[in-house]
């Protein structure tokens, strides 16, 4: 439907230009010509409009707005130069305004993140940046994205474009594994992109700096966002440098249901513990059980008495006894 409507505008075009030849006393069929290919450009303008961000869109915009009124000034001053004012020199002004709008827009869109990042000030008072930067290790491990999904993350997701060529180093390894991991990282930012209009990858970089964790420390410093991150080296070094940080890891321990001494619950034994008469289990999310008196239990369901919990760097860990009449 969108193409036949198409079609017709570029048609209607070439009759109106027919239309507006005849006014002006050009033969009809150039104005038809011309009507046809000016509908062609507006087809093709919109075509291109739907493929850019909002956020792209908006810097042409202000770019375009900007490079009138440049365009403008510099018109003016030039057309009170009486040797300008001859009838030779009337195409200046023509090319001082196509120069203008040209830079005015390509200006605005390669530094549209710093241009579009005035609307943070409000009543003349900086509004705190959201956005979240995501590092390597968080994309390749994937958990980012079922959050982002499910919109617990708010405000700009930044991809850095130094993390991306990260994963694409890795992604070209000739170790098998880390090939994975690399396109696996690659995968899950093609699957975020689809997912949300708030990702955007970003092209700003710190050329000194060789280490990516720096450049996203360095970033985040800059910007004021937070790094969204499991490693655990860079969380310690971002609390140092005061730094927001949300470690996935943490997000999700946090998750993990809570478990109370003297509650029961059925588990099954899976194998044998380090000590004599233990058994191992493990609960949906992950979590170790170490059941004591559960070593003849392996393979069997059984009813345990949680007896106490603790949290390690590696995660949760639960102490059960097995039930007196379960034996």
């Amino acid at each position: 439907m969108i193409i036949v409507l198409r079609l017709l505008f570029i048609l209607l075009s070439s009759f109106v230009g027919f239309l507006i030849a005849d006014g002006f006393s050009v033969p009809q069929y150039k104005g038809a010509i011309g009507g046809f290919f000016s509908g062609i450009a507006i087809v093709l303008l919109d075509i291109f409009s739907g493929k850019i961000s909002v956020k792209d869109l908006s810097a042409l915009l202000i770019g375009l707005i900007l490079g009138l009124i440049v365009a403008a000034l510099f018109a003016h001053g030039f057309s009170q130069i009486p040797s300008m004012q001859q009838s030779k020199n009337a195409y200046i002004p023509l090319i001082i305004y196509i120069i203008c709008i040209y830079l005015g827009m390509i200006m605005a869109l390669k530094k549209k993140d710093e241009l579009l990042g005035l609307r943070s000030f409000v009543g003349g008072k900086e509004r705190p940046d959201s956005s979240k930067i995501l590092d390597t290790s968080v994309i390749i491990d994937g958990r980012v994205a079922d959050i982002i999904e499910l919109g617990f993350l708010d405000g700009d997701i930044i991809i850095p474009k130094f993390v991306v060529l990260e994963l694409q180093m890795i992604a070209d390894s000739p170790d098998t594994l880390k090939r994975n991991r690399g396109r696996r990282g690659l995968d899950i930012i093609a699957r975020m992109q689809k997912s949300s209009p708030f990702i955007r990858i970003t092209e700003e970089d710190f050329p000194e700096l060789r280490n990516v964790d720096e450049k996203l420390l360095k970033m985040a410093k800059k910007n004021g966002g937070k790094i969204v991150t499991n490693d655990f080296n860079l969380n310690k070094v971002a609390s140092v440098d005061k730094i927001q940080v949300l470690n996935i890891n943490d997000l999700s321990n946090g998750l993990k249901p809570q478990v109370i001494p003297g509650e029961y619950m059925r588990v099954r034994i899976i194998k044998e513990g380090k000590e004599n008469s233990q058994g191992i289990a493990y609960l949906e999310d992950g979590t170790m059980i170490v059941v004591d008196g559960a070593k003849n239990s392996i393979n069997k369901e059984i009813d345990v008495m949680i007896t106490s919990a603790i949290q390690t760097s590696a995660g949760r860990m639960i102490f059960a006894k097995r039930k007196e009449d379960d034996r």
